[in-house]
């Protein structure tokens, strides 16, 4: 039996991580959302049916939520944040703010936890971008890359270093007080409730409903990962005890594609006849995007198992019959 703590748990990669680790009744699992950008609805209202999940509508940056929760998680999956272009746009201090006080206030909230054997912190791809801009890298990208900041003066760089000092904050109160940690950086994950801010569910809508569709970028190429693979190297990883102090990108290396293909690929899958007009490349869009991931299967012997297309049909499964029904 393990006591869990899943913070951010309304979100996509939260609730299909709840659904994993529920599969084990013997598992005890706290879920923490504010239900700002998490959405209650019918997936997560039967999730939270089982009698093992406990969750508790919370504001993380608020440290007296914590006065009331045990002291005895065994793991604590710290995923939430504040995320997406158009918060970073228009709430630049949101994201500073709610992404830097909440984990500053769970690794203080878990100093003397002496039962805890990990806390998992969710990072990004985006960590990369400013290495990428101002100095280039290799592609695929391994973890050892030295993170360089992009222009502090812009606002899409806040998520970029709200996520770079959620990483300093695991290394320093790790080293400190001893607290075990392992950082994931996740890359271009996708799958069923992803939201519809997303290239995929984007173009179920345009695919749908027009017979040529506009493709910005067309030649860029993101590696996709289905949910249900990250999520299994997530857990892995995080119980592992070879992880401690280590950390690790999660996405699907074997799965890079051009958004002209994977445009494509959708269009096939939903049985659709159409004709892509180019667009010129998206400003500040990295021309390749996909990480090395040699090191999380060296240590947890994981590796992606869903194909790109399989993992579009099963996404679109879930999408059909809910494509009016818009939301981050």
């Amino acid at each position: 039996m393990s006591k869990i703590l899943i913070t951010g748990g309304a979100g996509f990669i939260g609730l299909w991580l709840i659904k994993r680790l529920a599969y084990s009744e013997e598992n005890e699992i706290t879920v923490l959302d504010n239900l700002v950008r998490g959405r209650m609805d019918d997936d997560l209202k039967q999730i939270l049916q089982k009698k093992n999940i406990n969750f508790i509508q919370a504001d993380l940056t608020n440290p007296l939520v914590f006065l009331n929760l045990p002291k005895d998680f065994d793991y604590i999956y710290h995923i939430a944040a504040v995320i997406g272009v158009r918060n970073v746009l228009e709430n630049p201090d949101k994201v500073l703010f709610v992404n830097a006080i909440s984990t500053l206030n769970i690794f203080e909230f878990t100093k003397n936890m002496p039962s805890l054997k990990k806390i998992l912190f969710s990072s990004t791809s985006e960590i990369y971008a400013g290495t990428l801009r101002h100095f280039g890298i290799e592609v695929p990208t391994d973890e050892k890359i030295q993170l360089t900041i992009d222009d502090i003066t812009s606002e899409r760089t806040t998520y970029m270093l709200s996520k770079m000092f959620g990483e300093s904050t695991c290394y320093n109160y790790g080293k400190k007080y001893s607290i075990p940690f392992t950082i994931v950086r996740y890359h271009n994950v996708y799958g069923p409730r992803m939201g519809f801010l997303h290239v995929i569910p984007q173009m179920f809508i345009k695919i749908l409903n027009n017979d040529v569709i506009d493709v910005p970028s067309p030649t860029h190429t993101r590696a996709f990962c289905y949910i249900d693979d990250a999520i299994e190297m997530t857990i892995k990883v995080a119980e592992s005890g070879m992880t401690n102090s280590e950390t690790f990108n999660i996405g699907n290396q074997e799965q890079e594609i051009s958004i002209r293909d994977l445009v494509t690929i959708i269009a096939e899958v939903l049985g659709r006849k159409i004709k892509i007009n180019e667009l010129p490349n998206t400003i500040g869009s990295p021309a390749r995007r996909c990480p090395n991931i040699s090191k999380i299967v060296q240590y947890i012997d994981c590796s992606p198992l869903i194909h790109l297309k399989e993992g579009v049909l099963l996404t679109y499964q879930w999408y059909k019959d809910k494509l009016d029904q818009c939301y981050e």
